[in-house]
């Protein structure tokens, strides 16, 4: 037998349950049972990220009333709606079509009364694709702002407190433009925690953080800020709207799909398959790399020792690592943790290995992410490539491309953030 033969079974489980993941965060199945009850007056949907056409589409389908409304999502993800405005804008790099998208949707929700009802549908992506800077802040700066957010080892988190007081729009600007209409806000969390904060900068969310927050992490990651960011922040012109803010006393939240629920998903494949799945953690954060190592670690033990669990298992894993970009390849927080990952098992027969992001991109590629099997490394020395000079040049989509173990979804119109999967056989398999 083929040692493409004898990987065929583990590869099909892997992407089934990276599949069921997917599936369960479809708006299609968590938008309908949390529809708003219709208003007085008017309807209006607004939106972004990249499931927010998908959730607008979802909102049509099943609201019996009148409504009108824009969203905006990333390129090719787009779906057609018949009363709702599916706008397209650039991610993770921000571009003037977000720009003006944004102004028009503050301009769409700034004359609306008590009677008006205002569903924000809100999903990852929505940072990038909502691009309105502060007062006395360009498009440019932001741009250049991202770029050295997403390349220096930050945490979403810590980006996404920078962007809130950079923001025209973000850390609760936009549920404030809609006062005094009531605002419902629906989040796919595809954040560490599930922080609605965290989730597109928060758009429609209070923020407790302030500019002197964001103030320390740029020094703590030695940001170079062009010198009118810095000014918004030291003069603390960036203030986001804080926790108890009249304006948004009428404004209400609810997380519908987690990474949480897309790992449970998962597990439940791997159950049917007769292996018995263990989540480790729905919310892992750090360098890829070294998270790659650690996750190794564990697999290792389980293989050899069936400590801390016994093989044959999965440890399904979610999150959002990071990547500090010191290379010239072309990323990939996932396959950076597969190829670290790979590396560290140094081929070990038993151990197979997915991992991907489940909006379909990881990094700025249109790739999810890659598989991992035994012989992986081995079959990248016998074509030319030093899988350790691609981890160290941020290269890992290179070497799995050349090795035909990219995972390539297409646009999945859901967002609920990483996906990793180890399968530890066991022994006795052939």
């Amino acid at each position: 037998m083929t040692d493409r033969a004898r990987n065929a079974v583990p590869r099909v489980l892997l992407r089934q349950m990276f599949d069921a993941a997917i599936a369960s965060a479809q708006p299609s199945l968590c938008v309908p049972r949390h529809l708003p009850a219709a208003p007085r007056g008017r309807f209006i949907v607004i939106g972004a990220g990249k499931a927010s056409a998908a959730m607008a589409r979802s909102v049509e389908e099943h609201w019996p009333g009148p409504l009108s409304g824009l969203v905006v999502t990333r390129y090719g993800y787009a779906v057609a709606c018949r009363h709702i405005e599916i706008a397209e804008s650039a991610h993770p790099v921000p571009d003037a079509a977000g720009l003006r998208s944004a102004q028009r949707m503050l301009d769409l929700v700034g004359n609306l009364n008590e009677d008006d009802l205002v569903l924000c549908l809100i999903s990852g992506g929505g940072s990038a694709l909502l691009p309105l800077p502060a007062a006395g802040l360009t498009l440019d700066i932001k741009q250049s702002v991202n770029r050295s957010l997403l390349a220096s080892g930050a945490s979403i988190s810590e980006i996404n407190c920078v962007r809130r007081h950079l923001s025209g729009i973000k850390g609760g600007r936009l549920a404030a433009a809609c006062h005094p209409a009531s605002v419902v806000t629906l989040l796919i969390s595809d954040v560490p925690g599930d922080r609605p904060i965290d989730i597109a900068s928060g758009p429609t969310v209070a923020d407790p953080t302030t500019c002197e927050d964001a103030l320390n992490i740029v020094r703590r990651y030695g940001i170079d800020l062009p010198a009118a960011a810095r000014d918004v922040l030291e003069s603390g012109r960036g203030e986001s709207v804080k926790p108890g803010d009249s304006r948004l006393a009428r404004a209400s939240v609810s997380i519908i799909a987690t990474p949480q629920m897309a790992l449970v998903a998962a597990a439940q494949v791997a159950r049917a398959a007769g292996i018995e799945p263990h989540i480790l953690s729905d919310a892992i954060e750090g360098e890829a790399r070294d998270v790659g190592k650690v996750m190794a670690a564990i697999a290792l033990q389980v293989a050899e020792r069936n400590q801390p669990v016994k093989a044959p298992c999965v440890l399904l894993s979610g999150g959002e690592t990071t990547v500090t970009v010191r290379g010239t390849g072309r990323g990939g927080r996932n396959v950076e943790f597969l190829l670290s990952l790979a590396i560290a098992l140094d081929g070990h027969p038993r151990i197979h290995a997915l991992a991907g992001d489940t909006d379909g991109v990881d990094g700025q590629e249109e790739i999810a992410g890659a598989l991992v099997e035994p012989d992986s490394m081995a079959r990248a020395w016998a074509c030319g490539r030093r899988p350790r000079d691609a981890l160290a040049d941020n290269d890992a989509h290179s070497l799995f491309c050349a090795l035909e173990d990219s995972v390539v979804t297409g646009p999945t119109l859901t967002n609920v953030n990483d996906f990793r999967a180890i399968l530890i056989e066991d022994e006795a398999t052939p």
